[in-house]
Formats: C-alpha cells, structure tokens, sequence
C-alpha cells in the first residue's frame, strides 16, 4: 500500500492525494507539520526536504525537480491510470506550469491569509517565520491587505480554463488527465480555509470542481 507524507493544505499534496483517491487503490496518509520535515528528510536519506513524498514498500518516491511531476508519474505507471497520454505531452507541460506558477502564485497567497485557521497554535510561528524569510517580513499582512487585488488576479488566470471547459467536461480530453488534478489541488488551497468561493464568473471551472471532487477511474 502506498503511505503518502504530506501536509494537508500544500498546493502540491492536494493534486497528489486526489490522484490516489482517484486511482480507487487504498493508500495511507501521514501528516506531517508544515514547517518540521525531520521524518522527509530521513526518508529520501537527506536528499529532500518537500512534500509530497511517496512510500511504496521499500521504495521512497519524491520530486527533485519541478518540471518532471516524479510522483504523479509514478502512480499513474503504477495504477495505469492513463494521465499522461503521449498525445498530450506538450501541451500538458505547459499548462502545468502556467497552473503551478500563475495559478497556485494567487491560491497559495490567499490561503496563507488564514494561516492561524489552519494550523495548531504550536506550528504557527515556524509558519510564520518561514514565509517572511522567503517573501519578505508582513508580506502575509500585505497579501490580507491586498486580498481584493489576488482573487481578481486568480480570476483572470482562470479565464483560459473557464473556455477550455466551455468545450469538454474536462481540460484536455473526455477524461482526466494529471492537468485537471493539478488545478483542482491548486484550486483546493484556495478553498481549505473555507473564506472562499469559486469565481461566479467562473461557471464552467464551478461544474468541472463539482464534477473532479468525485470523479473515479472506470476500469
């Protein structure tokens, strides 16, 4: 059985686990704090300290890189889950990127708004401290100043996806491939502290989250 390591929020877990919920295959999560990676680190013997990871059996699997999607791969080989149609390569290469970028830069922003909300008392600090080591001391302050300003921006990231699903019920073909994952996860973020809904100028990405929220593979 596969034991994802993970915190719950992270833009990039969220794609990962649905992908697994997806696949119909029993799996085991273990959360691990936002800011304490001791158990990552240990795991991919020092070579990584991100989330998510893998393990499967004596086999550790985690991303290294951030273009080559390592552990979506590595399930969708797995389970045969057909994510990643050769057809499909360039253009889901470029839409990952524009969603883990374009996308996840305002979901991510947002979210971390509410960050006391999501978080024990005891992780907040650490949380807190990491994020203004990265972007800047009171930039959590200032995305909250600026809320107004990033939920306008995730709308208009979202417009090329709202006409995409004007045409298919999902991104890319009559099924889902690893870019509709990824944006659902990017959009879960958004969604978890629960301050939030979908754009209503969005009514065609609305139906397809409805929709990816208990989506199954057919076998």
């Amino acid at each position: 059985m596969i034991e994802l390591i993970q915190f719950p929020f992270s833009p990039f877990c969220l794609p990962t686990r649905h992908i697994l919920r997806f696949s119909g295959e029993k799996f085991k999560i273990t959360n691990v704090p936002a800011q304490e990676r001791s158990l990552v680190w240990k795991l991919t013997r020092q070579q990584y300290y991100g989330v998510p990871v893998l393990r499967d059996g004596k086999k550790v699997v985690f991303d290294d890189t951030d273009d080559r999607q390592i552990v979506a791969k590595y399930i969708d080989a797995k389970y045969r889950l057909g994510l990643f149609p050769a057809n499909r390569e360039g253009v889901q290469s470029l839409l990952w990127r524009h969603i883990e970028n374009e996308v996840e830069g305002a979901t991510f922003r947002l979210n971390d708004i509410y960050y006391r909300e999501n978080l024990p008392a005891g992780d907040q600090l650490q949380y807190l401290r990491f994020k203004e080591r990265k972007f800047g001391r009171g930039c959590i302050g200032q995305w909250h100043r600026d809320r107004k300003v990033w939920l306008k921006k995730l709308e208009a990231v979202l417009e090329p996806y709202e006409q995409m699903l004007a045409h298919s019920e999902f991104l890319l073909d009559e099924r889902p491939l690893f870019v509709d994952f990824d944006l659902f996860g990017m959009l879960e973020n958004f969604l978890y502290s629960g301050h939030y809904s979908l754009p209503k100028s969005r009514p065609n990405v609305r139906e397809w989250h409805r929709c990816m929220k208990t989506v199954r593979i057919v076998r």
